[in-house]
Formats: structure tokens, C-alpha cells, sequence
């Protein structure tokens, strides 16, 4: 039999301890072989704490794991009797495979965002915000325009009595 994707749910927050259970059961089953991929959808995010930027990571789905096996009876008990596991994703009797494209979609993102991690807050025109660095900090204004590909921001800020607009990197601001 070929081997094909499943969403499995677990607690969330407890992906990775439910990741290495399953792992380890399938171990000691004997069963490691029927199991080619565990995988856990996450993306690098960046944040603002305390003045530093900070890179974490955040689930795509939290509470869920991909589990590319072969799906036997046997593998099916394994996985269902697994500490933090709730069980499959899909009705019925057996559990519905996921489309490897959809897989390879989120594998392509996850590398994305590692490659260049997206910030964490987002932003909206109209919304007021402060700037926390550079020439126009501690000035209050609103936002005017988002750039998200470009991860900018044009605030409308006081100076002088006339509002000036300013381009802003998303770090450089934070919601007032």
C-alpha cells in the first residue's frame, strides 16, 4: 500500500509531546516503517517585546498534526491510543487522506516563512498607531495605507499643526 497523508487532532498546544508519543508507539510496535512523516504546520513570526524583535513560531493549525503513514488497523489503534492524540480528521469509519498538493502547499509556505518570518501584527488603514523608532518617535498618527508585501505602513503624523504622511516598516509601530 502507498502511503498518504491524515490530519490527526491533538491538544492544543501539545503537537510537539504528541509528535514524539506517536513516534515512540510506533517504535515500539515495531511499526516505525509504516510512518514516513510527521509534521507539525508552523511558520517563523516576527514580534515587537520590550523594544526587540523577537522571531517565534506560530501553528498554521493549532491542535493538529499530518501524518504520512500507511493506515492498517494496526497503525489506525496506534495512532487513536496515542497520549495527546483525540483521533483522526474525517468521518466514517476510516479516516479521508489529505491531497499531497495541499501537503506541499503548506511545506512551501513553512519554508517561506523561514525564510523570511512574517510579523505578527497586522495593521489597517484608519487604525491609530504610535511610533516606538526613528526620527518620529513617541508622534501618534493613523495608518493611511498598508503595504503588506512590502511590510510598510504610511502613517499620517502632527507636525507642525499639518499632517504629514511618513512611511513606516511594521516594526517602527505599534498599535496606540
Amino acid at each position: 500500500m502507498s502511503k498518504s497523508w491524515y490530519i490527526v487532532h491533538t491538544y492544543s498546544g501539545h503537537e510537539a509531546k504528541a509528535k514524539q508519543s506517536l513516534l515512540e508507539r510506533a517504535r515500539n510496535f515495531g511499526s516505525e516503517e509504516e510512518f514516513e512523516e510527521i509534521l507539525i504546520p508552523e511558520e517563523n513570526v516576527v514580534e515587537i517585546v520590550k523594544g526587540e524583535k523577537r522571531t517565534s513560531k506560530r501553528k498554521f493549525f493549532p491542535g493538529y498534526i499530518l501524518v504520512r503513514m500507511n493506515l492498517t488497523d494496526e497503525t489506525w489503534h496506534i495512532v487513536k491510543d496515542t497520549p495527546k492524540v483525540t483521533g483522526f480528521v474525517g468521518g466514517g469509519e476510516r479516516p479521508t487522506p489529505i491531497d499531497d498538493d495541499e501537503v506541499a502547499r503548506m511545506t512551501a509556505q513553512m519554508k517561506e516563512g523561514a525564510s523570511k518570518p512574517k510579523p505578527k501584527i497586522s495593521f489597517e488603514e484608519g487604525e491609530s498607531v504610535r511610533v516606538i523608532s526613528g526620527p518620529f518617535a513617541n508622534f501618534s498618527g493613523f495608518i493611511d495605507e498598508v503595504l503588506p508585501e512590502k511590510e510598510k505602513v504610511r502613517v499620517m503624523v502632527q507636525v507642525f499643526g499639518r499632517a504629514t504622511p511618513v512611511m513606516l516598516d511594521y516594526m517602527n509601530v505599534e498599535k496606540a
